[in-house]
């Protein structure tokens, strides 16, 4: 049985999704702009965060590319998405190697959007809001496997916070 943690969370997960690749602006948005969007859009899922700093980081460490004219596109906008929930719970290193394995046999856009799906997905299925988790297409993709791996990490570890801030205010309900 599912611990009914939080109802109001609960009831903005039954609704939540990532931006899809086209709905990332591709105006071309500036450190602060960017960082602010990236939070934005994680506004409601706690733990998942991005400052500047970081964003200047993973810039220098080439997980994302270099902005133009101080200005981040779409793709480092969708890079620093996954990135932002990745690392939760996986290294920067870790990240790094995915990002070029990703890189050899997918293209951003179709890596985001699979991102994006999974992750809502797999969100969905950890809080008990759908039953049944697809299985893995048999693709033989490493990568596939490996993010759904990461999704599962952080959605859980999302629900231990929940579930331990549930329980620090008293109130039990099952």
């Amino acid at each position: 049985m599912i611990l009914k943690i939080d109802a109001a969370f609960l009831s903005s997960l039954s609704t939540y999704r990532l931006p899809s690749f086209n709905e990332i602006p591709d105006v071309g948005l500036y450190l602060n702009q960017s960082a602010t969007y990236i939070n934005r859009v994680f506004q409601s899922l706690e733990g998942i965060s991005i400052t500047e700093s970081m964003i200047s980081n993973y810039v220098k460490k080439k997980l994302v590319p270099n902005p133009i004219k101080k200005q981040y596109s779409r793709e480092s906008i969708a890079y620093l998405i996954f990135i932002a929930v990745a690392k939760t719970v996986v290294s920067l290193d870790d990240i790094e190697a995915l990002i070029k394995l990703q890189k050899k046999n997918f293209s951003v856009e179709e890596s985001y959007e699979y991102f994006r799906e999974e992750m809502v997905r797999v969100m969905k299925n950890v809080f008990g809001l759908e039953k049944n988790l697809p299985e893995i297409n048999d693709t033989g993709s490493l990568e596939k496997e490996m993010l759904r791996s990461i999704l599962l990490t952080v959605s859980h570890k999302m629900y231990i916070d929940k579930a331990f801030s549930f329980l620090s205010g008293g109130k039990d309900e099952r």
